[in-house]
């Protein structure tokens, strides 16, 4: 039997889902909900300098994000939780525009190939990007944790994505129904991992080619 789309893929929604709005739509969290605009300006602005700070190759530092803000720790803290919470949310906004960029590259395309190409262009993007080949090299616990685990907001995003995608390029039932939509996002979602965090998991480089291979084998992309 295909597998049952996640309730947030198929109920009626203020803004239609899309690559860069559905992972929020199936995960939302306590921080992200209060990221919404007016919402919590506070935990914006917070988010805000966070956000700078990790592009920029640094480490974020609670203590010195609350010094910047002109608080102390335990406002910053109820403005925006631990810094696992405030990690996680920059981490996906800055995985949202590498896949809105990776739909964009692949717009020529179809079907599986669309899928596995696209995958492999926002491996290629995020493993290649400054700021997290450092976190990953500053703390690659953590970095591996916050994305990779089942209990990770992020992980469940980009499996909620890539769901998405599956359904809408592929059908309820891809590969002839040989595996549910969500299992082979959970797949998908797995492989791309191997390949972001090779390095860490393997000692081996990251490669973007043996990611397209694993892709387009697994989508019966050739």
């Amino acid at each position: 039997m295909p597998s049952a789309p996640p309730a947030a893929l198929t109920a009626p929604s203020a803004a239609p889902l899309t690559i860069a709005n559905v992972g929020l739509e199936v995960a939302p969290s306590w921080l992200s909900q209060r990221l919404v605009p007016g919402v919590h300006d506070d935990a914006v602005r917070a988010f805000g300098f966070a956000r700078e700070t990790f592009i920029s190759g640094k480490r974020i530092d609670m203590g010195a994000l609350a010094a910047r803000l002109g608080v102390d720790r335990t406002s910053l803290f109820r403005w925006v939780g631990n810094r696992d919470a405030l990690l996680s949310e920059v981490l996906w906004s800055l995985a949202v525009p590498t896949l809105v960029q990776a739909e964009q590259a692949v717009a020529d395309y179809e079907g599986a190939e669309r899928v596995a190409e696209l995958l492999t262009h926002f491996v290629d993007d995020l493993s290649g990007s400054d700021y997290f080949r450092e976190f990953s090299r500053r703390e690659p616990s953590r970095a591996l944790r916050l994305q990779t685990t089942r209990d990770s907001e992020i992980q469940r995003r980009y499996v909620a994505t890539i769901e998405f995608l599956v359904r809408r390029d592929m059908g309820d039932e891809p590969l002839d129904g040989a595996i549910g939509a969500h299992d082979l996002a959970t797949l998908l979602a797995r492989v791309s991992e191997s390949f972001t965090y090779a390095d860490q998991i393997a000692g081996e480089p990251p490669s973007v080619e043996r990611a397209r291979t694993a892709f387009r084998v697994l989508l019966r992309a050739d």
